[in-house]
């Protein structure tokens, strides 16, 4: 009985050598799905956040006096001094906070319109 089966392995590993050639395109038909779904998950969300993290990137490095700020805090203000690594934040009248220019996440300048305008 244990002989019959271990036969009809050996018969079953030996067919499927031989037709060894149709099971490597099989294998990468079955796996072409999981890799369209890698490419449109690329496309549709990891390329546009890159996109806007650049796009961030170049808007904190132009930061310049008197544009308006929010950082990730949820602190909203008015640029009044620019150094290399920290901007100071006037928040209210005579109040001003230091914050590192890395926290900001939103730069506005005051010569643009709303965009609902």
């Amino acid at each position: 009985m244990f002989i019959s089966q271990a036969y009809a392995q050996v018969t079953d590993g030996a067919s499927a050598a031989g037709g060894a050639a149709g099971g490597g395109i099989a294998s990468f038909l079955s796996l072409a799905p999981l890799f369209l779904v890698f490419v449109v998950f690329y496309f549709l969300m990891i390329r546009p956040q890159q996109k806007r993290m650049k796009a961030l990137q170049a808007s904190v490095a132009a930061v310049k006096k008197n544009d308006s700020v929010v950082t990730a805090g949820g602190i909203v203000g008015k640029v009044t001094k620019v150094e290399d690594a920290f901007v100071e934040v006037e928040i209210a009248p005579n109040t001003r906070v230091r914050v590192v220019k890395a926290t900001l996440t939103d730069i506005t300048s005051p010569n643009t319109k709303p965009a609902n305008d």
